[in-house]
């Protein structure tokens, strides 16, 4: 095992020798951020010597481009609140056109219990938009009745449309709107006997009346 020899007070270094080494290292600090990290970072020569050495350009350079960034930034702020208002306005605008589309014509169900004499005809019509669908079933009480499935609207001039047909105890199914007015079920009783309709509506209809 080997001790290791302890310096004696004299191979220490003095006091005046660490100030010396400490303000030498000041000032070569000093210089070089006279002459190399201002010129290079922010193109301020004192000297003369970042010129020379190409730093003080390049400093310039890096300044000039910082000052655009920032620049653009400035600009593209309000650029984007302008965006996020002509999209709040747009989203605005489409949610009032859904509720105006929904307080016409909303999701609801109805039903309606219709009396026919012998020979008697009655029609149900719901109020809908063109694209507006409906589920239906209906059913009499005792016997067949003649059905007509079918349309008007005032607003485009069209007294009948006929969507179908025919002569049942009972009907189901789905009726879509092909255009703006009225649609339904018109029933005639050839029983020779009084018969009640139970008709049940759900979908897209704004409301029902009965018609004779």
């Amino acid at each position: 095992m080997h001790n290791n020899k302890i310096p004696s007070n004299n191979e220490l270094p003095s006091a005046a020798k660490l100030l010396k080494s400490t303000v030498a290292a000041i000032i070569l600090a000093s210089i070089i951020l006279v002459t190399a990290v201002l010129p290079a970072e922010y193109g301020i020569d004192p000297t003369g010597v970042g010129r020379v050495l190409g730093l003080t350009k390049m400093g310039k350079i890096k300044v000039s481009l910082a000052q655009e960034a920032i620049a653009e930034e400035a600009v593209a702020e309000p650029l984007k609140l302008e965006e996020l208002f002509e999209d709040t306005s747009t989203a605005s605008s489409k949610s009032e056109t859904v509720v105006e589309a929904l307080s016409a014509e909303t999701i609801k169900s109805d039903s309606i219990t219709v009396s026919l004499e012998p020979d008697q005809a009655r029609e149900v019509k719901v109020k809908m938009v063109k694209g507006g669908k409906v589920s239906y079933s209906w059913k009499t009480s005792n016997d067949r009745a003649n059905f007509d499935v079918h349309g008007d609207s005032k607003k485009h001039k069209i007294n009948y449309f006929n969507y179908s047909k025919g002569s049942a105890e009972s009907d189901s199914g789905v009726l879509e709107a092909e255009f703006d007015g009225k649609h339904g079920w018109f029933w005639r009783n050839r029983s020779g006997k009084p018969m009640t309709i139970i008709l049940e509506v759900k979908g897209e209809f704004a409301e029902m009346t009965q018609e004779v």
